[in-house]
Formats: structure tokens, sequence, C-alpha cells
């Protein structure tokens, strides 16, 4: 079969050719944004990228139009109205998926507001270590792994389950697609404004996916998250595996320590402890979340601990890009505000009191680009020492935003503006935290080359 995959780049749509071009099919695409480490992954495969949309595609002649969720109708994307009006075969990456990949295999699946990525990973290396050789899906480039994706030997597959929409004909959450037998629900806040009003929407896509796990299957919830009590109240026909509460409760499985060196409990009794690099409780509470999905597949939580003490965080997740003069400075994907305040929060825990931390952050989520969270900043930035915002590209005032911080916070223009100001301030052992869920206008290597030119 040949797959034309309409928005090739993306992180789920690149996951999904790499897949298909494991299974054997002949696999080409196209986008018109392409940055790593997608692209790099893609021409390793050996993947064809036409840059754009253009009706001439067609000329390809594919088995079928694989559509994602970036097309829209109308005249940015000819190909897309072309493939329309010839009335020739289209689907969306996950119904290929579900069809094509995931039938019959026992998925399992990671959804949640924050921390889909970092947990699929590690629920993924788990079961690799304990010999299962699953199938994934990834958001992101495991570093355990080397690639984003890949079909298994075993039973297993682990994808991550975005709960953002489809594709412009089918305005269900992807995760519909999944039918999961195990479910993880990592946390839930609003997000993706543009596609969902408000927190309610998104609770009641959320409880389409519990409605699909069998009595069979298993369910990991977030025992800290209210949002995540009132899907489980709409209706729940699976078992209930709670994680993450602060207080001693019957069958709950929870940490006791430090996120880099912690206890796991299952009520009082320990089960396993986990030492690792990772920082942050968010990483804490993802680590249980995998623990407790990895039991449904034999699992023991010591075998997760055993496997977690060697897992390497995803690509872009406190990820050191390089250090200049005793000048750290890292990437990382945050880009929602409760994202960004555990970031900064875990890297400050881990670092001395006495370092700074300057968060260099562009707003470039549709839902940050909206303004929807912009009242949210100053809380999300608070344990920074200083923070640089991005300008470019917004409709709405990022000064105005951060005016509440005062002269803890600098807005630039564009990215050249914003290096320019923080190669300015920036000092030995600092460490320059730049958050962005896209290229960031390469801002990392702009950083590193500035501080080098400045002596």
């Amino acid at each position: 079969m040949h797959l034309h995959i309409l928005g090739i780049c993306g992180t789920f749509m690149g996951g999904l050719a790499a897949l298909a071009r494991e299974a054997g099919h002949k696999v080409t695409g196209c986008d018109a944004n392409v940055y790593p480490p997608m692209s790099t992954q893609l021409e390793a495969l050996g993947i064809e990228l036409i840059p754009g949309f253009g009706a001439e595609q067609l000329e390809l002649k594919p088995d079928v139009f694989v559509i994602g969720n970036v097309v829209t109708r109308g005249e940015r994307f000819p190909l897309m109205e072309a493939i329309l009006d010839a009335g020739l075969p289209y689907v969306s990456g996950p119904q290929w998926l579900a069809e094509h990949v995931l039938q019959g295999r026992h998925v399992l699946a990671v959804a949640g507001t924050h921390g889909k990525t970092t947990t699929t990973s590690m629920l993924t290396w788990i079961l690799e270590h304990a010999g299962l050789k699953p199938g994934f899906l990834v958001g992101g480039v495991p570093q355990n792994f080397g690639v984003s994706a890949r079909l298994g030997e075993g039973t297993p597959f682990v994808i991550e389950a975005d709960e953002y929409d489809t594709a412009f004909f089918d305005k269900r959450s992807k995760f519909v697609h999944y039918r999961p037998r195990t479910a993880v629900l990592n946390n839930l806040e609003h997000d993706h404004a543009d596609i969902f009003p408000d927190l309610a929407a998104i609770e009641t896509q959320f409880h389409h996916l519990v409605r699909t796990v069998p009595a069979s299957g298993r369910l990991v919830v977030n025992a800290r998250e209210e949002a995540l009590q009132r899907v489980i109240a709409r209706g729940c026909w699976s078992e209930v595996q709670r994680f993450g509460a602060k207080k001693e409760e019957a069958g709950m499985l929870r940490a006791r320590g430090e996120p880099q060196a912690f206890d796991v409990l299952r009520g009082s009794l320990k089960v396993a402890r986990v030492e690792w690099g990772l920082i942050g409780e968010h990483n804490q509470l993802n680590a249980l979340a995998a623990i407790a999905a990895a039991e449904h597949v034999g699992v023991t939580p010591e075998q997760s601990a055993e496997a977690l003490a060697t897992f390497q965080n995803v690509r872009r997740r406190m990820e050191l890009r390089g250090e200049v003069r005793g000048i750290k400075v890292y990437d990382d994907f945050a880009h929602h505000p409760t994202a960004m305040r555990t970031t900064i929060n875990g890297l400050r825990r881990r670092i001395a009191p006495a370092e700074r931390i300057l968060a260099i952050f562009e707003p470039r989520s549709n839902t940050m680009k909206l303004g929807t969270m912009k009242a949210q900043l100053p809380w999300a930035l608070e344990e920074a020492d200083l923070a640089f915002c991005n300008q470019q590209g917004l409709a709405w005032d990022a000064k105005e935003a951060l005016a509440p911080m005062g002269a803890q916070a600098v807005v630039g223009a564009d990215v050249d503006a914003l290096v320019a100001a923080v190669v300015k301030v920036a000092k030995p052992g600092d460490h320059l935290l730049c958050m962005s869920n896209g290229g960031f206008g390469g801002i990392h290597e702009k950083l590193l080359a500035g501080l080098a030119e400045r002596g």
C-alpha cells in the first residue's frame, strides 16, 4: 500500500509514517513546517518529504491519503481540495492506525493535559525492560529508543493518547479511535482553547475514552485531579487504579520521598523504590502512573522501578543543549502555564538556591496564541529569577500580561531581540530554560553563539 501523509512532520503523523514504513508500506508525505527531531527521523527512514500542499501531488497516485489535523478546507490546502474534487480515498491518521496497527493488540493509552509524552516513554521502557517487546507511538523521541514509533514484537502497544481533534472531517478526540485495554488518565485542565470552549467539554471527551475501555480493562487515574473524578463519576465500567494521593488510602499507589529518590507505596506497604535522574514532582506522578499501567500487563512495581533507574527522558524535556562559560542552555517542550510552572519548579529543586533561572518562552500553542491563559503567566513564571517572552505572532500584549512581574519580566519583539536581551544579562552559573512546543526560531543555538561571542 502507498500512503501519502498530509502533515507528516507532526509528532503523531511522523510516528505513524515510521510505523507504516516498518510494516512494509510505501510512504511519502508533505508538510509546510519542517524541523527536528521529526524531520531528521523521517529522512533517516528514507521517507520522501515534499514541501507544501500543492495539488500536483495527486500525480503520486497513492492508494490512500492520510490526513493530519493540521489540514483544513480552503485555499491554504489545495491538495486537500483536489483530493475531494477527484473523489479519492482519504482517512484520518488515528483511524488508519486503529485499523492497520492497533487491531488485536493490548493497547495501553496515556492521556492527560500534561506529561503524556514522558509517561508514554516511561511505560514503554518499563515493558521493554521486562522483555515484553512492546510497540509504541510517542509524541517525541524517547532517548532509550532513538525513534518515536515502532511496531514491536509483543502484544502490548503503548500510545500517547491526545485529546486534540482527529481531523477536519472528524472532530472527535484522537484517543477515541484507540480502544485501549489500559488507559492512563494522568491529569486534566483546560487546554486547546481553539476547539474546546471550557474544561467541561474536554471532560466529555475523556468520558468518551472511558466508555471504550472494556470491563476487563484498567483505568489508571490521578487521585489529585478533581476533573478526573468528575469524569469517572459519569460512569465507569472498568477496574480503577488510583495513584498520587498525599494521604494513605487502601489500594492507592503513592510516593514517599523526593522526586529523585522515593518509595512507592500501596496503602502503607512499600512495594518498590525509584532512584533515577529525573526531577520534579510531576515526573514522580508520571512514574506512579506508568508503574500502575505496567502492572496491568504483569510487570511488578519492583521490575518497573528497576527499569526507571535507567530511563532516559524524551528529547526536549529539560534537555541540556550546551554550556558556555558556566551558563547552561536547556530546551523544554513546556507550553501550558501549569507545565511551565512545574518545569521551572523541578529545575529550582535540583539546583542550588543561589543559582539563577532565566525562563525564556514563546506562547506558541493555539491556546496561548488566543490569549486564553495569559493571566496565568505570572503564576507560571514566579519561581524564575527573570522571564523573557517572545511577542512575535501574538495578537495580545505580552507586556500587559506580564506587568504584575515588574522588572522580573522582559518582552522581545522577536527571537533575535530576545536573544540579545538574555545574552546581555546572563552570567556564569545561570540556567537558561527555553520553553516552546515549536522550534523557537533556533533560539538555543543563537543563545550559545551569542554567549560565546560576548566573551
